[in-house]
């Protein structure tokens, strides 16, 4: 029997929160990448490392524009839906793979499972506000990490038989690959910096790196965190080089620990372990609050209030990330006690079970 479940991903992020959930169906999946993250350090590495094999259909959207990359994607998807029709597609998160995928699925009248529904910023201003509002509203089968997502799917009308509360499958992928004591300290080694001394930072959001000033503004306040005795290392995404190159900004880029982007474990063990971790990621706000670190959201808006409470802080560029830094640094090893006693607000780890159970129920009902 054909494979009957689609999985359309073509981010880190998705295959990283896909892996899990991947790993439970088994063969009753098959996987189309789409090419929109096509670096290897994007793209392969993390395959590997979740343990996936090579995608059964691979396209090649990637470097095109956003309605280049949804349209592209969504065309080649309608040609093989068309001839391997699957009994469900199952898409995750708000990016420009996650709509080619449900655009495709509704074109054909396949159920759609979206993973992680219900985010919202409410800032027009995200493109991915309106992918996953878009997404939300095509799919059957809308698998919400928290309370306060299932809050926001029911404000907007969605029935309440379209909504399923399984938590998110960040918190497994992270127990599952977060490196031992020992490990991370030979892997910190490396990098020169001892646990609780240093901070971590990801900029790569087109909010801050298509903004000249915008980017300046973060650049130097991670600076002057260095000239104040707090080395700070930045895997450096491939838009911020060329951003910061672009804008004459190598000059700060100096002062920091640059390096390429890192493998998953080889990233969580600099997260775990570090004082304070900078960054305008939507996935590193889930991820911390299973870490127990305290971090530092360089945006203006999020869809992740959840961590929120206890976990991060949001601030937009500017002098605003020194302050708040401030007040972790005081005391980083106070601060990191008091959040290893905070819950996690995106579940208790099962979630890839929860939702491979509603997927085989799901497609033996025939609903």
């Amino acid at each position: 029997m054909s494979p009957v479940v689609a999985v359309v991903l073509g981010t880190r992020p998705e295959i990283i929160k896909l892996a899990p959930l991947l790993h439970q169906l088994g063969d009753l999946a098959y996987v189309v990448h789409t090419g929109q993250h096509f670096d290897d350090a994007m793209s392969a590495v993390f395959l590997a490392e979740c343990g996936l094999t090579v995608p059964q259909h691979t396209l090649a959207v990637g470097g095109r524009s956003r309605l280049g990359q949804v349209a592209g994607a969504a065309l080649e998807l309608d040609e093989l839906f068309a001839k391997v029709r699957p009994g469900m597609v199952v898409v995750q998160g708000d990016t420009n793979s996650t709509l080619a995928g449900a655009l495709a699925a509704n074109a054909h009248g396949v159920p759609l499972l979206h993973l992680e529904a219900g985010l919202r910023s409410h800032d027009r201003s995200m493109p991915e506000e309106h992918n996953r509002v878009l997404v939300d509203h095509l799919g059957d089968v809308l698998c919400a990490a928290t309370p306060t997502n299932v809050a926001y799917l029911r404000a907007e009308g969605i029935p309440a038989d379209r909504v399923e509360l399984t938590g998110n499958t960040i918190v497994e992928a992270v127990r599952l690959h977060l490196p031992s004591t020992v490990e991370r300290q030979r892997r910190l080694a490396a990098w020169g910096v001892r646990p609780g001394r240093y901070v971590l930072a990801t900029v790569h959001r087109q909010e801050n790196t298509d903004s000249p000033a915008a980017l300046e503004a973060i650049l130097r306040e991670l600076a002057e965190f260095v000239r104040r005795g707090w080395p700070v290392v930045m895997p450096l995404h491939p838009r911020t080089a060329k951003a910061a190159a672009a804008a004459g900004l190598d000059g700060i880029l100096a002062e920091l620990t640059r390096c390429e982007p890192l493998g998953y474990a080889d990233f969580l063990s600099l997260a775990k372990d570090a004082a304070l971790v900078v960054s305008d990621s939507g996935g590193l706000q889930e991820e911390v609050t299973v870490l127990k670190r305290p971090l530092i959201v360089v945006r203006r808006s999020t869809e992740r209030p959840e961590s929120l409470r206890s976990f991060a802080t949001l601030v937009p560029p500017g002098p605003g990330i020194g302050a708040a830094a401030a007040r972790v640094l005081a005391d980083p090893d106070a601060v990191h006690r008091r959040l290893e006693q905070e819950a996690s607000p995106y579940g208790d780890g099962l979630a890839s079970s929860r939702v491979a159970t509603l997927i085989r129920d799901r497609l033996a009902s025939g609903r």
